[in-house]
């Protein structure tokens, strides 16, 4: 393909990627220190029949630099924006190494915009002692150009010494490497080094087709990562091409590319088969989020004579007469087998000050009980100490439900007391310490309330005549008739706001006697005609003047819970202090939001 059919352009964000072609949108992800051009192999074999995008990743090519402690949702957001400007609303896209992590962020974070994910030489849970030698050379990252760092690499890619039929290919990567700019660089790895298993508990809720491929020669994207990935997503397949390595886009275009569209086309006619609008099911797991539940532990004893158990809202009654319970494992969770062949169980209904328990039995934590204090009940299972209730049950049933089993217990003996039960909602614990009555009823004078306000994926702010963004706030909650307190504000504007839970508090560095707190919550879109009020994309927050740093750090920290779902509340001060998770999230093994019955652990 000659280059004058590519395109090269920018986006308004400072964005650069080709487009190519027309037919069915394609979008290209670049993996760490290429560039789009990378791909003009596939640009040139897919054109006539694909409407071709190759991105820039951030920190690449003519792409703007990412945050110096980037995230994969900020890869994400830069692709989504791309697709906003160019109209597309559902593309196919393909992603190599650093650039499948991309894909699969933004397959999970927005379903709807993805019809088929491809995945090549992608990374998913890293044996240790290749995690801590691709952390060495994240920490060992010279200056731009860096002659022992990409002769290292290429060996690792193409072999030393390189084959001679690579040696285009070689020289071709060796390029891109010599140009890419030395922080985005930089930048861009210290994150390829960690986010091997951001994925890890999400792949299971992918929706769309998902072709896994790598070659069964790349040591660090290896054939058992692709088919680990392939396993959990459910609709996903793995492909090992024989003799291959990392770069095999390149290296073996042609073998590549002509997987690559066999499977775009094998996904087009499933889907067309299938007739109906696509299942978004992270958004249902947020739905069934909005359930308020208690928090259980259920434990049982397992054939070995282990005590195990897992953190599970996925309880409730069955029947009065006979006595009759049931909660739900995941069949991937850790402890499924144990369960589901187990004689009984016990579930332990947790109290407001056993959030550290649920956390731990969520986790992977090698021994869980540890943490407890427990007994062995009349069934012998563990009942725990503390608990608001205890039911100890016999297994009943054990019932097949799609991806999960329902134990069914009958229940032989139980206590209860009248300590204050933990609850859960929207990826939240919730405690009635954390009530907007109790903090109008106790907060100091002065106390400065504030409320992020969301309304359809956009935070609602107020711009001031210097152009700065403020958040709605005022001198405590308040009344409507109050014109100095946050409600009497809202009013003053006619805006209809909900407030949810607690997000944050602190003590202003200036003063020690004020305190600074701050809710999520919804919000109607204003008629009022009112020209301060502005609705920001939350995305796009990290781009507005935000006068207050301590308002700056913590609308950071909110995009980023947002986009996972999982939200934790700040206590501290302006200057150090730290985010309490309501739903705390083990190092590789997080509560997911929604339902935590998915017994996962």
């Amino acid at each position: 393909m000659a280059d004058a059919t590519m395109i090269r352009s920018k986006a308004p964000d400072g964005t650069g990627f080709i487009r190519a072609g027309s037919g069915a949108p394609v979008l290209l992800i670049h993996g760490v220190g290429m560039d789009a051009a990378i791909w003009q192999p596939q640009i040139a074999a897919m054109q006539d029949r694909f409407d071709v995008i190759a991105i820039d990743m951030l920190g690449h090519g003519a792409s703007p630099l990412p945050p110096e402690d980037a995230d994969l949702s900020d890869f994400a957001g830069q692709a989504i924006r791309l697709l906003d400007h160019l109209g597309l609303d559902r593309v196919a896209l393909i992603g190599h190494s650093m650039g499948a992590l991309v894909a699969q962020e933004i397959a999970l974070r927005a379903p709807a915009r993805v019809g088929a994910l491809v995945c090549l030489n992608a990374v998913f849970r890293r044996p240790p002692e290749l995690a801590q030698a691709v952390r060495e050379r994240a920490a060992a990252l010279g200056g731009p150009g860096d002659p022992a760092a990409i002769a290292a690499t290429i060996a690792r890619w193409f072999g030393n010494p390189i084959p001679p039929a690579l040696s285009d290919a070689a020289a071709t990567a060796r390029a891109a490497l010599e140009s890419v700019d030395a922080e985005g660089y930089a930048r861009t790895y210290r994150l390829f080094a960690s986010a091997d298993t951001a994925h890890a508990d999400r792949l299971a809720y992918l929706t769309v087709p998902a072709l896994f491929m790598t070659g069964s020669e790349d040591r660090n994207s290896t054939p058992a990562m692709s088919a680990a990935m392939a396993r959990l997503a459910p609709s996903g397949q793995c492909v090992v091409l024989s003799g291959e390595k990392h770069m095999m886009t390149i290296a073996s275009p042609q073998k590549v590319t002509r997987r690559i569209t066999d499977f775009l086309d094998q996904s087009k006619a499933s889907a067309s088969a299938e007739a109906g609008p696509p299942f978004d099911a992270m958004e249902f797991r947020r739905a069934l989020g909005s359930f308020l539940t208690g928090v259980t532990i259920v434990t049982t004893i397992d054939e070995t004579g282990d005590a195990r158990g897992f953190t599970a809202n996925s309880f409730t009654s069955v029947s009065l007469d006979p006595p009759l319970v049931l909660v739900c494992i995941a069949k991937k969770a850790l402890g499924h087998q144990a369960f589901s062949t187990s004689r009984g169980f016990a579930i332990n209904i947790l109290a407001e000050a056993q959030k550290a328990a649920s956390g731990i039995f969520a986790s992977k934590a090698a021994d869980k009980f540890a943490s407890v204090a427990w007994q062995s009940g009349q069934t012998g299972n563990p009942l725990i100490d503390g608990s608001v209730a205890v039911f100890d049950c016999g297994m009943e049933q054990l019932v097949d439900a799609g991806d999960h089993s329902i134990l069914i217990g009958r229940v032989h003996d139980f206590s209860h007391n009248g300590a204050q039960p933990l609850g859960y909602c929207r990826g939240a614990y919730v405690t009635p310490g954390l009530s907007q009555e109790a903090l109008a009823a106790a907060a100091p004078p002065g106390t400065e309330v504030g409320a992020i306000l969301e309304n359809e994926g956009r935070v609602l702010f107020f711009e001031t005549a210097e152009g700065s963004y403020q958040l709605p706030a005022g001198r405590g909650l308040g009344a409507a008739s109050d014109a100095s307190s946050l409600r009497g504000k809202l009013a003053a504007r006619a805006i209809e706001a909900d407030l949810g839970f607690l997000y944050a508090v602190w003590d202003d560095a200036m003063d020690a006697a004020r305190t600074h707190v701050y809710y999520r919550g919804t919000v109607d879109a204003p008629v009022s005609g009112d020209g301060q009020i502005r609705f920001v994309e939350i995305e796009r927050i990290a781009e507005l003047k935000i006068a207050d740093p301590a308002v700056r750090s913590m609308l950071t920290r909110y995009a980023r819970e947002r986009a996972e779902d999982t939200f934790g509340v700040y206590v501290g001060n302006e200057v150090e202090g730290e985010v309490r998770p309501l739903a705390r999230p083990a190092p590789s093994s997080p509560i997911h939001s929604g339902p935590i019955h998915s017994g996962q652990r």
